[in-house]
């Protein structure tokens, strides 16, 4: 969207400071600009219905309510607007901030040093999504237990298939399946809807075996197709104490025509870290009869190269809060080569989630990593749009 289409706001207690942001915004070609002295000023702002803010250019250090208690009240009232930080602080600390600032639920386009310049806020400004593009967990509807067991029952979960493409090649390696219940009165829902409340009860592996079958279907098909491809499936942990899990993985798979290597199981992170024995044998058994094992969202937890070579993973996926802030800190930058490369001398694939941006793909393709996954390259999709996209990407990559 063109800047003037853009409503910004400004929250700086310094009045000359905020006084010069103001005018470089509109120099930039900024039409519509509100300012506020600090957080509190900054969240009437945003409550007023009089008033749209897209981006907010944000101090830290204001009196009252400063840059980080501001960003709180952003994330629980669920702004959907993107946020600035700007800040004299030292640079440590503000890839600090900027990793809160995600977790808090905002869309964080950088970090700047002070003094701000036309040349360091473009190129952030132009990363803005519309507010439509964002995920809107506050108006999704709740469902009870038993609207979800229904749904379940009813056969109205199915995977939805984001692709996983090699940074070497752009060939699609496969795709990682993910759960969406198409709900008859609400359409598509997102897991966040049905996935704690299935693994709070004990019924995750309800879904857990809908998605293992139904993916494995879609892979087949697309194997006997002739796509060479993989398609990934989340393990919740709750199901690794079974020791009958490695034996009803597999009959799951077989059951749809398709052999266990061209499944890769996702495990998190802290998977690595548990030593209760069922756990670790169900990883190990699995590995033996011939699945992938994917460590899903590395570099949250607390995992160290001797822990991850307790269990034989095939894959490290790097969590996509390092990714997205690569291109524009330090620090996330430091995180990701150290992430690349522990699983290169782990001699296991390397996977980045959360590619957003081109920065992101250039980056990572010169930092070597195997494989990128996000919004940059397509967002998740049902199997239909999915073979679709797999066909008209193999025929671009083919002019290319």
């Amino acid at each position: 969207m063109p800047i003037a289409g853009l409503a910004f706001l400004v929250a700086e207690d310094h009045e000359t400071q905020r006084s010069i942001l103001v005018r470089i915004l509109k120099d930039l070609g900024a039409k519509h600009i509100h300012e506020a002295s600090d957080g509190h000023g900054a969240l009437s702002v945003i409550a007023d219905p009089t008033r749209s803010v897209d981006i907010v250019i944000s101090d830290l250090d204001m009196p009252g309510m400063d840059g980080m208690q501001f960003i709180r009240e952003l994330g629980k009232v669920g702004a959907r607007i993107s946020i600035i930080l700007a800040s004299a602080l030292e640079r440590k600390l503000l890839g600090s901030v900027a990793l809160m600032t995600e977790a808090y639920g905002i869309r964080l386009l950088g970090v700047i040093e002070k003094p701000l310049t036309p040349d360091k806020l473009m190129p952030l400004i132009v990363l803005h999504q519309p507010a439509q593009a964002q995920p809107d967990r506050l108006t999704s509807p709740r469902f009870t237990l038993q609207e979800i067991v229904a749904g379940l029952h009813n056969d109205e979960f199915e995977p939805f298939l984001q692709p996983k493409i090699a940074l070497a090649t752009g060939q699609v390696k496969g795709a990682e399946a993910l759960a969406r219940w198409r709900n008859p009165r609400h359409g598509i829902v997102a897991p966040y809807a049905f996935i704690k409340p299935l693994e709070d009860n004990g019924l995750i592996d309800e879904l857990t075996w809908v998605m293992l079958r139904k993916a494995a279907a879609l892979c087949s098909g697309w194997r006997a197709a002739g796509m060479d491809m993989t398609v990934s499936v989340n393990l919740s942990l709750k199901s690794l104490g079974d020791l009958h899990l490695a034996d009803l993985v597999t009959e799951q798979v077989r059951s749809q025509n398709l052999e266990p290597r061209h499944i890769i199981l996702e495990v998190t992170e802290s998977a690595a870290t548990i030593d209760i024995g069922e756990t670790l044998e169900n990883l190990a058994r699995l590995r033996m009869k011939g699945f992938g094992l994917s460590i899903d969202d590395y570099g949250t937890g607390y995992s160290s190269m001797q822990q991850l070579m307790r269990i034989a993973f095939t894959e490290l996926k790097i969590d996509q809060s390092f990714v997205m802030n690569a291109a524009k800190e330090s620090s996330g930058r430091i995180i990701l080569e150290s992430s690349l490369d522990m699983a290169h001398k782990l001699n296991i694939t390397s996977v980045a989630e959360g590619v957003e941006t081109q920065a992101d793909w250039d980056l990572l393709r010169r930092l070597g990593c195997d494989v990128a996954q996000g919004y940059f390259i397509a967002r998740p999709m049902g199997h239909a749009a999915y073979h679709e996209w797999v066909l008209n990407w193999n025929r671009l990559a083919s002019l290319s």
